[in-house]
């Protein structure tokens, strides 16, 4: 049976690799026995995979994945993450680094909880199970964490740190208690934090719309650090570009101007925000959220105005409902009332608009329909007037509307500042307007402040108390002391989704004694959102037995910041924003020297099964311990590095693993076959060629490893180096013993990043003694790696026939020449039409025939 190549793209190629059991005389590969084996003998070494003093004198490299939730079981979605690290580390340590690769767990959160409610199972006992269980999991995938550094986030020698945070953050005014208009989940029954909505929905379920509701809540003031966060995006060259680009737009950064418009005779004031206060002799109405403040207060005398307004808030949640709030029909009504513009005196119509949301900006427009395209459907729609301010300079056309030139415009019909620039103008008449008293210029940010407060169980309880005793204020929140932390979780609760917090009905929990007066106190209920545990934990894993501080700043120091940090793009807003906002508050803190988390940071691709990402809620996993069971670890976490490039989607296919453990059974077949004896000599042709061979794969991988990550091509290189030394075997094994020696040795420490348990077998024969993992990473002799020849795939009607073999450095020419007199090409297009040859340098031909 034959193996076909993905390419660095994903696609095929036209290499195959004959994956027939060629066992001899050798003993048969069976990793039933070999993996569980091996497993024992690195649980019993529990310094096999720790990180190494700070004083080893070997480069560091600090190898991390995003820490799972312990929801019960690990998916094949998990073994690519987790196998992408660990072929990194274990790189890394045969490179010569001293290697920190640690796990931890996610272990606070809605699943537990809802699972104890489901399952009557405390959701401690529910969540170290789980947790006991993936352990062994990963062990039996042959995972390379240093357990010694392990993190659980439930447990009190965790959770305590993140109530000292939350003190020191109350001290330092970046935690703070307010009312506000708040996220409300109905399922989940808590408030969540912004980018825990997504397109109006609950993160957590994509069917369940958010309500606005007003509570009060702990925030944390992570806009404080807007521009910070902003500005050190630049800096972080090793991240994805998407992912930088998805946080430049939540953090949404606008210079502009707030201007006020006065309403005539009625004493209120529409405060807008403009990034266009140059078109502002433009605006021809002004226009407000159907829950504006104003708004309502022009309702409650107009009975007709405020049965538009309700029906507004309608066609709103209708458009939340349906996912994109965008998308919503635009609806107006006169309010009757007029607004002057305090730049030229002129009354506007004050409107009330369905697309204006109460929640983005001040909740109010002006509106300018001849340099913006919403304002302009709006004002065609209605009939209000259309007025330009702005043109190109020296034009001698008008353009067609709407216009919104900017750099290349002069302000035209615009009083004073007619035929000045638009960039000029924005800033002088903002400065006008400060010095008018009726506007400011400003920067807002479409970020606004972290909320933390959960009304769940299962958290971190925030530290806060509240006096009872009539002493001190009662609405005032107090820190708890220090040395009364960690203010444990009570673990026999009787766990409810109504009516608040769970907290609030457990008496010694809720009642506790104020630190100002010594009276009577009740504790916040409240606990902390679950995102606050994955905001640091990485730093917790350089010290996490430390009793007496989060961790040591020493060994931060030296470990940080994370050479390379593996995980999903859909952390982009919610984890990643989160934890470089904490980095920056113990930068400031003065517990860590450096301003951001990761230096590099790498996002994978999706595992699908049936055309859908795997997951449990579609019923579509695959567990890894029945890949295993079938085929062993090696095979499983292998073929999850071969099937795609890493960074793009993987279809799951189970016959695929089937030919990746053919491929290993053929490794071992090779690596344990005796060689017969022979004398030896001057290498020949064939030696040469296998030498060749086994250093252009060196050089390959290597640099795979050190840049581009296509692990599907790099483990497609080993394949062809076995391919290679079969066709060989007999004629290199006994005249060049040495040569074959060395190509034995590095095909094992080629393949030990992918398939650790096969290399730590194999080592024992062809090794040099020690661990293989640690056995110093081959080096290729750059003589023999340069490429003396090419193989070009060659194909007929997009089907492949053939490889052919050319000097390197062929032209086109030569390489359409040798693919048409191919053999096996002209025995399948005689008596047909060639219609064209295609040549895709460096990759393919392809002959289109009729």
């Amino acid at each position: 049976m034959s193996e076909q190549i993905l390419d660095e793209n994903g696609g095929k190629t036209a290499t195959t690799i004959e994956t027939s059991a060629e066992q001899g005389g050798a003993q048969r590969y069976a990793p039933a026995e070999i993996e569980p084996r091996w497993q024992a003998v690195w649980d019993a070494d529990e310094t096999l995979y720790a990180a190494e003093p700070h004083d080893s004198g070997k480069p560091k490299y600090y190898c991390l994945e995003m820490l799972p939730y312990p929801s019960g079981q690990l998916h094949i979605g998990h073994v690519r993450n987790y196998a992408i690290g660990d072929a990194l580390a274990r790189f890394m340590w045969m490179r010569g680094h001293n290697v920190l690769h640690p796990m931890g767990w996610d272990a606070f959160g809605l699943p537990a909880e809802n699972a104890a409610l489901k399952n009557h199972v405390p959701p401690r006992e529910w969540t170290l199970s789980n947790i006991a269980a993936m352990r062994k999991q990963f062990q039996r995938l042959g995972m390379s964490f240093d357990w010694s550094s392990e993190v659980t986030t439930c447990l009190p020698d965790y959770y305590r740190w993140n109530q000292w945070f939350f003190l020191k953050m109350f001290e330092a005014g970046l935690a703070y208690r307010k009312k506000s208009k708040v996220n409300w989940c109905p399922k989940c029954c808590t408030v969540l934090a912004n980018e825990q909505v997504i397109n109006g929905r609950c993160w957590r379920h994509e069917d369940t719309l958010v309500e606005q509701r007003d509570l009060t809540q702990w925030f944390l003031r992570i806009t404080k650090y807007a521009d910070q966060l902003l500005d050190g995006l630049d800096k972080l060259e090793g991240w994805p570009e998407k992912v930088r680009t998805m946080q430049r737009n939540w953090i949404g950064r606008s210079e502009g101007t707030f201007v006020d418009f006065n309403v005539v005779a009625s004493g209120e004031t529409v405060k807008v925000f403009t990034t266009r206060v140059d078109t502002i002799y433009g605006a021809t109405s002004v226009q407000l959220a159907p829950e504006h403040p104003v708004a309502k207060a022009f309702a409650a005398t107009n009975p007709e105005l405020a049965a538009q307004i309700e029906e507004m808030l309608a066609q709103q949640k209708a458009a939340r409902e349906a996912g994109d709030i965008g998308a919503i029909e635009k609806h107006g009504v006169a309010t009757g009332r007029f607004a002057v513009n305090p730049f030229n005196g002129e009354q506007v119509p004050v409107w009330v608009a369905n697309y204006i949301l109460a929640d983005y900006g001040t909740g109010a427009i002006m509106s300018v329909p001849a340099h913006d395209e919403r304002d302009f459907e709006f004002a065609s729609k209605y009939g209000l007037p259309i007025r330009r301010s702005i043109a190109p300079a020296g034009a001698t056309e008008e353009p067609a509307l709407p216009y919104t030139g900017e750099a290349e415009a002069v302000l035209i019909d615009s009083g004073e500042w007619t035929g000045m620039a638009c960039l000029e103008a924005q800033e002088k008449m903002a400065a006008f307007a400060k010095a008018s008293e009726f506007g400011t210029p400003t920067v807002t940010y479409r970020l606004k402040d972290w909320g933390v407060s959960r009304q769940r169980y299962w958290g971190t309880p925030i530290p806060m108390v509240y006096c009872t005793s009539g002493k001190c204020d009662p609405e005032q929140p107090q820190p708890a002391p220090e040395n009364s932390l960690p203010i444990l979780l009570p673990e026999q609760i009787a766990i409810t989704q109504e009516g608040g917090s769970p907290l609030g009905r457990v008496p010694e929990f809720v009642n506790t004694t104020c630190p100002t007066c010594g009276g009577t106190a009740r504790r916040e209920t409240d606990t902390m959102d679950t995102f606050v545990d994955s905001s640091w934990y990485f730093y917790r894993y350089t010290d996490s037995k430390n009793t007496t501080a989060p961790f040591d700043s020493e060994k931060v120091a030296y470990w940080f910041p994370i050479d390379q940090y593996i995980g999903g793009v859909e952390h982009a807003i919610l984890h990643l924003i989160y934890s470089r906002f904490w980095t920056k508050v113990m930068r400031d803190l003065g517990l860590i020297v450096n301003d951001e988390p990761a230096e590099r940071l790498f996002t994978q691709g999706m595992v699908i099964k049936d055309g859908a990402k795997m997951s449990k809620s579609r019923g579509n996993v695959i567990s890894p311990d029945l890949m295993i069971e079938r085929y062993g670890a090696d095979a499983t976490r292998m073929y999850a590095l071969f099937a795609a490039p890493p960074d793009r989607d993987l279809e799951w296919q189970e016959e695929g693993v089937a030919g990746i453990s053919r491929f290993l059974s053929r490794v071992y077949t090779l690596v344990r076959r005796a060689p017969a004896a022979g004398e030896g000599g001057e290498p020949g042709d064939a030696a040469r060629r296998l030498q060749r061979k086994t250093h252009q794969t060196i050089a390959k991988i290597t640099w795979d490893f050190d840049g581009r990550w296509h692990f599907n091509t790099t483990i497609a290189a080993i394949m062809q180096l076995v391919n290679e030394a079969y066709l060989v075997e007999a004629e290199v094994a006994s005249t060049s013993p040495e040569i074959w020696g060395e190509t034995m040795r590095v095909l094992v420490q080629l393949i030990a990043p992918f398939a650790p348990y096969l290399a730590a077998e194999l080592w024992q024969q062809v090794g040099d003694g020690g661990v293989v993992f640690r056995s110093p990473w081959p080096v290729a002799n750059e003589e023999m790696a340069k490429e003396d020849e090419i193989e070009v795939p060659v194909q007929v009607n997009g089907k492949l026939v053939t490889v052919v073999r050319l000097a390197a450095g062929s032209d086109e020419a030569a390489i359409k020449e040798a693919a048409v007199a191919d053999e096996k090409v002209t025995g399948r297009v005689v008596g047909k039409t060639v219609v064209k040859v295609i040549v895709v340098q460096g990759k393919l031909v392809n002959l289109v025939v009729k």
